[in-house]
């Protein structure tokens, strides 16, 4: 039976861990208000743009662009799975890495040349142990604001990896914010331009006219769209790590109130017994006088 010391010590180590998960819900609840605000502005713009592309390319029919027509044989494939840098966020990063494994496995079977980019330190630890040969590069400590400078850096990479005959298609995996309990992995081709499901043929009648040309514009939205879903999914998997955090830090200070409930009552009994101990000692002494 453990010591009244040892029972003492132990609540109040229990007792500061739950301040510490009660302080962590709280930032992280103030954080995903922010992030889920910035979620909801980003998707129609990128949706919006994302249609915009599919109906010019549609029109226009300028399939020799090769961000719209991609290669005829597809061998090397890129992989870039958005995660986070920090841990203490639930089951986050690990259904990142199941969905990430199963993707390769499905690559894999189709005879494909794999590539991973990992954003952020979990998910680039996890990769590199699930598939160390496979990781080419990271994106890590990006600061605690999702910037659309990093969105920049990482589209950068992933064109010129794409127009220098490195990679034959570039994929993005990040976490979709559902709900603030649910955050569900999800996978778009980012490169070549993957038209929307929808998007409008070739019509003559009520078409928008584009200056200087459909080409021209065309040359310039597409890069612009590549920063924007990657900025779109740095922001989704921003908000789904806060919203993780806060529903796995509310389930900490819960779990450590019940264990404070159960240690209180076994110092209790172990007190009681103690008292009862000593007072049988007493009464047994003065009977033996």
């Amino acid at each position: 039976m453990p010591s009244l010391k040892a029972l003492r010590g132990r609540i109040r180590s229990v007792k500061n861990t739950r301040q510490i998960t009660k302080t962590m819900k709280m930032v992280a609840a103030a954080k995903v208000r922010r992030a889920r605000t910035a979620v909801e502005n980003a998707r129609p713009y990128a949706a919006h743009l994302a249609s915009i592309l599919g109906n010019i390319a549609a029109a226009s029919g300028t399939s020799g662009h090769l961000l719209l027509s991609g290669r005829k044989q597809v061998k090397t494939v890129r992989l870039i799975v958005v995660g986070s840098d920090r841990g203490l966020c639930g089951s986050l990063n690990s259904n990142l890495l199941k969905a990430a494994d199963a993707w390769v496995a499905q690559q894999q079977s189709k005879g494909r040349t794999i590539q991973l980019v990992a954003v952020g330190r979990k998910i680039r630890d996890g990769l590199k142990s699930n598939h160390p040969g496979l990781l080419i590069s990271s994106h890590t400590d990006m600061g605690r604001t999702v910037e659309f400078a990093h969105a920049q850096t990482i589209a950068a990479q992933a064109l010129k990896s794409f127009e220098d005959g490195q990679v034959d298609e570039v994929h993005l995996m990040s976490s979709q914010l559902i709900s603030m309990l649910s955050q569900v992995p999800q996978t778009a081709q980012l490169i070549p331009f993957a038209k929307p499901q929808g998007a409008a043929e070739h019509q003559l009648i009520n078409m928008p006219e584009y200056e200087p040309s459909e080409e021209a514009v065309l040359a310039h939205l597409l890069p612009l769209n590549l920063n924007m879903q990657v900025f779109a999914a740095l922001l989704e998997t921003s908000a789904s790590e806060q919203a993780a955090r806060m529903a796995a830090m509310d389930s900490a200070t819960r779990n450590a109130g019940e264990m404070i409930k159960k240690l209180s009552v076994e110092y209790n009994r172990t007190r009681q017994a103690t008292i009862t101990k000593e007072l049988i000692e007493i009464i047994s002494g003065a009977e033996a006088l």
